[in-house]
């Protein structure tokens, strides 16, 4: 008598879950279609098409090189979030890296590397590279970006991006390829140089490197590209409405002496210390001595 109440006890209660379930399955797909349809499908990557980075063709033929490409798609197609805020991102930044890019003569695609270094955002790394573009302290000083305690223009992405499309030009020619220069950005000139020379190697996809993440570095950009130039493939649904605006909106004011207080700085202009570093994000100090007398165009909302 106990085990038939426990069974039918048992057999309501899996019921009422499985039709709970399903109503939440229904109630939850937002179509209105009346049926479940998940919101991406988990499948693999179709790879029977060409792919390139700066006009230069992978060589998908090569196993290799095949496999490497598949898994640098699989981390980023679902990567989700990450996916998403750089797609939002790009909406605001990319119209002013692209300009500079061309105005420099270097391809478009290289701002894909800054997505892949940075997600388009003023990150901080472990071994202390900053900005969109991710300078070493050193080699901003070495591409003319003024880093102190008090400016940092790793954080100014108008000159930061000058100066990796000048260091960028230069790994290309030194080492014959914008893909051996995506390595060398990642990985540093030297080692990429040497490996280059003792292995023989013709191309990028010739070399055998040591360290794990310059190996895959240039397989990551071009999934980064991939997916952000073909998001709909890949069942992303972003609305327009979604994504961040450019600050291309703002007021120039000319600083020539020091700044004792941004803060007081900010109020007299009409805005806010937060708005301020937002327009102005290589000011990375709550003052600015200048002792120079170098000219700063502060950016203010309008």
């Amino acid at each position: 008598m106990l085990n038939a109440r426990f069974l039918l006890v048992l057999n309501v209660f899996l019921i009422g879950a499985l039709l709970w379930v399903g109503f939440a399955a229904f109630k939850g797909n937002g179509s209105g279609s009346g049926f479940y349809v998940p919101e991406q499908t988990v499948r693999s990557i179709n790879l029977d098409k060409d792919f390139d980075f700066c006009g230069e063709k992978f060589p998908m033929d090569n196993w290799d090189v095949r496999q490497r490409l598949d898994a640098e798609l699989l981390r980023n197609v679902y990567f989700h979030s990450q996916t998403i805020l750089a797609i939002k991102r790009a909406n605001a930044i990319f119209p002013t890296i692209e300009p500079i890019l061309k105005e420099e003569g270097v391809p478009d695609d290289l701002k894909y590397l800054a997505v892949a270094e940075s997600a388009l955002s003023n990150a901080v790394s472990p071994a202390g590279a900053r900005g969109v573009w991710q300078f070493m302290k050193d080699a901003a000083g070495e591409y003319g970006l003024e880093v102190n305690s008090e400016v940092d223009e790793r954080y100014h992405l108008e000159k930061a991006t000058r100066a990796a499309c000048k260091y960028l030009k230069n790994e290309r020619n030194s080492l014959g390829s914008w893909v051996f220069a995506a390595a060398a950005y990642n990985g540093g000139h030297g080692r990429i140089a040497s490996e280059k020379s003792s292995q023989r190697a013709q191309s990028f996809f010739d070399l055998n490197l040591a360290a794990d993440e310059t190996m895959r570095y240039p397989f990551r950009i071009v999934a980064i590209k991939e997916v952000m130039q073909h998001p709909e493939e890949y069942e992303y649904v972003i609305d327009k409405a979604h994504l961040y605006p450019p600050l291309t909106k703002f007021r120039t004011v000319t600083v020539s002496g020091p700044v004792a207080s941004w803060g007081d700085f900010a109020a007299e202009h009409g805005t806010s210390y937060r708005m301020l570093k937002l327009y102005n994000p290589w000011l990375v100090d709550s003052k600015l001595t200048n002792k120079a007398g170098k000219a700063y165009e502060i950016r203010l909302p309008q």
